[in-house]
């Protein structure tokens, strides 16, 4: 299973971007996994953003995200978004999304970066003030 994030890039405070993860291999099937999101600034370990279940109705956001990112998948195109609006230099640093096999979704599993089985190579996001 491969994840390629993309959609990272330079935006002013107050702007918007809208992050892809496409992921990929003969053995991924979309509806047997959890996708998550997490950041790491420069200097700081990972973050976590925001998480979706495998059909899309469940969510789980870090509680400096809410109101602010919005988590989405479209499972026939095996790819999960993360719409990022009203950025703060802040929400400045890489971005990864990573694959959890499971579909029972619990705050608290969803929000550790050691739970989830592949991970994408990162898209950086710059928020300049």
């Amino acid at each position: 299973v491969q994840l390629q994030a993309s959609g990272g890039g330079l935006v002013q405070a107050g702007g918007s971007l809208r992050l892809s993860c496409e992921a990929s291999g003969r053995t991924f099937e979309a509806t047997h996994y959890i996708m998550g999101w997490f950041r790491q600034a420069p200097g700081r370990d990972h973050e976590f953003v925001a998480a979706i279940n495998w059909n899309g109705r469940l969510t789980h956001y870090a509680d400096s995200m809410k109101g602010r990112f919005v988590v989405s998948r479209d499972n026939t195109r095996n790819t999960v978004y993360l719409q990022m609006n009203a950025l703060k230099p802040e929400d400045t640093g890489v971005y990864y999304c990573a694959g959890k096999r499971g579909v029972t979704f619990q705050a608290r599993d969803v929000m550790r970066d050691d739970g989830y089985d592949y991970w994408g190579q990162g898209t950086q996001v710059t928020v300049s003030s």
